[in-house]
């Protein structure tokens, strides 16, 4: 199932503004990271709201399903179609999702009650712990070399055409252990990025991703390692800090965790026998 192609000027606003300089206001043009709805329906019924920025819709679905363990493998995906109105008009903000699952094994995972905003993608869980019992250790013998770590950052800051332009967009890149960059994705939130990631390589069916390296703007959370290891990722890594959360689901899910990559540097938290000298 191919992803809908978007286009830059559906993520990117503008609105006049003031801007303080040398002592007096200036006007001037300035361009936002549009922020709108997205409804995700399951079969026609409403099944959750997250604020996003738009594009990408179907495989930050497709992401989000299979982080949050709705399904397994493309394989339990049939679908993914845009709501119409009674006119036969797309609605742009609704997405409707045919899932390939077995009405009992449905109505299992929709005992859960998931919540998602921009901001925090794991508010609204029953528990951390119905999480983390979902989580396989992930079995990679990826390597990376330190000198490729510290050359993402700026191969994905090359790809934020939205972020460049607005300064208010997270980024996900996924790249292989040599730093090629495979796919990059901006959105409004940091985790809706990942799932966006995760999706792309759910519709291509390269699931896991046992031989890449993830790569997030902003901190680690626990939501993004989660996230991480449901797509198989082995070495996740970000520009800023990590919490302890996160750390503690890295050792478990056997990722290894890079933060603070900037300005030469990083930490490695969990499973450093994956990077080399």
């Amino acid at each position: 199932m191919a992803a809908k192609p978007s286009s830059q000027t559906e993520k990117i606003a503008h609105h006049a503004a003031s801007k303080w300089r040398g002592g007096s206001f200036e006007a001037i043009d300035d361009a936002l990271a549009v922020e709108e709805p997205l409804e995700i329906r399951l079969a026609g019924r409403r099944f959750t709201l997250t604020m996003r920025t738009p594009g990408n819709d179907e495989e930050l679905a497709a992401g989000f399903l299979l982080a949050e363990g709705f399904i397994a493998n493309a394989n339990e995906l049939d679908e993914i179609r845009r709501v119409r109105d009674a006119k036969g008009v797309e609605e742009p903000n609704a997405i409707d999702v045919i899932l390939n699952v077995r009405a009992e094994g449905l109505r299992e995972r929709m005992k859960r009650n998931f919540t998602i905003s921009s901001s925090c993608g794991v508010c609204g869980k029953t528990s951390i712990d119905s999480i983390t019992q979902r989580i396989v250790p992930i079995a990679s013998r990826a390597k990376v070399a330190a000198a490729v770590i510290l050359q993402l950052g700026e191969r994905l800051r090359e790809s934020q055409q939205v972020f460049a332009a607005t300064g208010g967009l997270h980024a996900c890149g996924l790249f292989d252990t040599d730093g090629k960059l495979l796919a990059a994705r901006e959105d409004i939130g940091r985790h809706n990025a990942v799932d966006k990631i995760a999706g792309w390589a759910l519709v291509n069916e390269i699931l896991p991703l046992s031989q890449s390296i993830m790569l997030v703007s902003g901190r680690l959370s626990f939501e993004i390692v989660q996230k991480a290891a449901a797509a198989g990722v082995p070495i996740l890594a970000a520009v800023s800090a990590p919490s302890s959360l996160a750390v503690e689901l890295a050792d478990e899910a056997a990722i290894t965790l890079v933060g603070f990559l900037r300005d030469g540097s990083f930490n490695a938290y969990t499973h450093r026998a994956r990077i080399t000298a």
